[in-house]
């Protein structure tokens, strides 16, 4: 059920929209983005489109997704944190990439929903965590590669220092209405900042980000 719909997604809103990276657009051709909306929305889940999830929240678009997975420059075998499990759709396109996901929700029901729905489709290399995504996940770093799906302020320390030597972190850093898509590398101890293209997600809340 929806492979054409998943295939013209791809074709039309990545490829020909310059995602070039093979694994990312794989990944998204095989994740069933239609499974992480409503079921009343499934018809739209292959629209280049967020979707309300609940909870104030949303899915990105898959535009964001595949961007974001492509700054990531993913090998296959790293070791992803993510803040914001949200649906758990961004998760999964990793997990499908190659990669071992430590992912952090602050919502428990929404934490509890994308565990459910990894453990019906598969995907066993995510681990899901309910707490504060703006002060990491400290127990299993560092990690290769940091991931932020929400909007932040500025950038946490903690999420810096739980970045490995030679890896990378993709955030969208700003305020609340709009923000720059960041990257940062850490070689030899220094952090290095490349700001990437304008977009608007959702506010990273917590004790480092923004409040409710």
């Amino acid at each position: 059920m929806y492979e054409r719909q998943r295939e013209e997604m791809v074709q039309k809103y990545l490829i020909d929209k310059g995602i070039s990276d093979s694994k990312v657009i794989a990944a998204m051709r095989k994740v069933p983005r239609h499974r992480f909306v409503d079921t009343a929305m499934a018809h739209q889940a292959y629209q280049d489109k967020s979707l309300p999830i609940g909870f104030g929240q949303t899915i990105s678009h898959p535009t964001t997704v595949a961007a974001m997975s492509q700054l990531l420059s993913l090998s296959g075998g790293e070791r992803v944190l993510e803040i914001g499990t949200g649906s758990g759709y961004q998760a999964a396109v990793l997990s499908d990439i190659g990669v071992k996901v430590y992912s952090l929700e602050r919502i428990p029901e929404l934490a509890r929903r994308a565990q459910r729905l990894f453990d019906e489709l598969g995907y066993y290399t995510i681990a899901v965590q309910i707490g504060d995504g703006t002060v990491g996940w400290n127990a299993h770093a560092p990690y290769d590669r940091i991931i932020v799906t929400a909007a932040s302020p500025d950038i946490p320390d903690a999420l810096l220092k739980q970045l490995a030597e030679n890896g990378r972190m993709v955030i969208p850093v700003g305020e609340k209405t709009e923000q720059k898509l960041t990257i940062i590398t850490r070689e030899t101890g220094e952090y290095h900042i490349l700001e990437d293209y304008t977009r608007s997600f959702v506010p990273l809340i917590g004790k480092k980000g923004w409040t409710e």
